[in-house]
């Protein structure tokens, strides 16, 4: 065993005992945040402009400052852009985090001086954590890669403009950068298949042992190294033991993966996002990702059945309850407040407090009043991968509200397989009997007859991939939604 072996088993312990002082009092803990982040910013023009001064309980928050996503922000922000000081948070951000939003276009998340080191922290303790239980830190001796965007950045009123995944490349540790791949050159090429083949240059002879990546394009990654090699990835990275994972829920690739590697390798899954490091998996053998409670965030929930009433309920983690689809609502040390992220989750544990994320808030499929999520339809295709031993690349969901003849409407599973089941029949089965298990509203929509069971359609090879680049969102952190409500996707899709 190395010394940096031993060292970040030394390391491992200390951080996880750190880590026990705010895991075993969530709420005193949270109520500490809360009145932190609302003492820092009071002389702020939105702390100004929401009577921050008198706000001293949760109650008197709720009253004071409304909900709010990016497009309802967007005026404070604008202002920070435009680079004046003191607006969200004390003085200006160190960079935006920019996002290609559906709806709202370009979106300039803010990053200060006191949210930048939770990013890196929460990554770091998720890997310290898993050297804590598993007593493994052997891939700390071998090269990592981590598959992001370019670090590459551009000034905009004094403040640099870059991706979230590239600004976090600044950052990672001095006691990594010797381990870390690709080369910075390399991290900067913009063009994503250009990219992955350098990054397979500069691997694909090295003793790769831990790899971190969105699913969907560290997929591509392994299939060209099993091309240019034609071997199994686990065969050409023999000490590759940890897979580090966020965006996309890993369970619909994990039989390709393992087929593409040759074996089982441990994970790791992370919940990051521009606004903030939300949690991550802290066990190999507990359900869920812990909650980042002590990294300057104030956490709001928001059950999602109610999200669209006039004045839902907003309950703290005092308030939740396992099992619950809620809107998670944030207020951030980079000047998000009441701030909707967009993401769902559900509580699989209160003590301690560790969630899953079941899907997106706009992405659903309510076409009937089904109120399908996206945790329902990749459960669903899970179940069935493993009763009929298939695989898939990607899979979407969609409805057909006016399909021909007299047909009743139905939801289009739009899926590319990697390895394609027997009979597609017994698997539209399944899957169907497994929504309307989870479902209750899609249940009684099919037996009222307003639904007809769903129904597969495959892509060849490569169509998800060919629909990205044809937005030019192939590679680093895009992904495709599971749920649209409309046929937009499927559409595009299917031509």
């Amino acid at each position: 065993m190395s010394l940096k072996s031993i060292a970040a088993k030394i390391f491992a312990k200390w951080a996880v005992n750190r880590m026990k002082s705010w895991v075993n009092s969530p709420v005193e803990t949270q109520q500490k945040v809360f009145l932190q982040l609302i003492k820092t910013a009071a002389e702020t023009s939105f702390g100004q402009d929401h009577d921050f001064k008198n706000i001293t309980t949760h109650a008197d928050f709720v009253n004071r400052v409304p909900i709010r996503d990016y497009e309802a922000l967007r005026p404070y922000v604008n202002r920070v852009v435009d680079g004046e000081s003191d607006v969200l948070w004390p003085g200006k951000p160190l960079y935006f985090a920019k996002t290609s939003g559906t709806t709202s276009g370009a979106k300039y998340i803010p990053l200060t001086e006191a949210s930048m080191p939770t990013h890196t922290q929460a990554a770091r303790n998720a890997m310290l954590c898993y050297i804590h239980e598993t007593g493994d830190s052997s891939f700390v001796d071998g090269k990592m890669i981590f598959l992001q965007g370019s670090p590459e950045m551009v000034e905009k009123n004094g403040i640099q403009v870059g991706r979230l995944s590239g600004i976090v490349a600044h950052y990672v540790p001095n006691y990594l950068q010797s381990n870390r791949l690709p080369s910075w050159e390399t991290n900067c090429i913009e063009d994503w298949e250009e990219k992955v083949d350098a990054i397979v240059n500069e691997t694909i002879d090295q003793n790769m042992t831990m790899i971190s990546g969105i699913p969907s394009w560290v997929q591509m990654y392994f299939e060209r190294i099993k091309a240019v090699a034609n071997k199994p990835v686990g065969e050409v990275f023999k000490n590759f033991n940890l897979f580090i994972y966020g965006g996309v829920n890993y369970e619909p690739y994990r039989a390709k993966f393992e087929a593409l590697i040759g074996r089982k390798v441990p994970s790791i899954e992370l919940f990051p996002a521009s606004e903030g490091f939300f949690a991550f998996q802290d066990s190999q053998h507990e359900k869920g990702l812990l909650l980042q409670l002590n990294s300057g965030m104030f956490y709001e929930f928001i059950e999602a059945a109610h999200f669209f009433e006039e004045n839902p309920k907003r309950l703290t983690i005092a308030d939740v309850q396992i099992g619950i689809n809620y809107v998670l609502i944030v207020s951030t040390n980079a000047g998000l407040w009441a701030y909707n992220v967009g993401d769902t989750v559900q509580f699989t544990s209160v003590k301690p407090y560790r969630v899953i994320v079941s899907g997106r808030i706009k992405h659903f499929i309510s076409a009937f009043g089904e109120h399908v999520i996206g945790k329902e339809v990749e459960q669903a295709m899970n179940e069935a991968m493993t009763e009929f031993n298939f695989s898939i690349s990607e899979f979407t969901v969609a409805p057909q509200t006016s399909p021909e003849g007299n047909e009743l409407p139905y939801h289009e599973w739009i899926v590319e397989f990697n390895t394609a089941p027997n009979d597609i029949s017994e698997v539209e089965k399944k899957l169907d009997s497994s929504m309307q298990a989870q479902n209750s509203y899609y249940y009684d929509l099919i037996k009222g007859k307003v639904l007809q069971p769903l129904k597969i359609k495959t892509l060849p090879k490569d169509a998800f991939q060919q629909y990205m680049k044809s937005l030019g969102k192939l590679g680093g952190q895009n992904k495709v939604p599971r749920l649209s409500n409309d046929r937009k996707i499927a559409d595009a899709l299917l031509k």
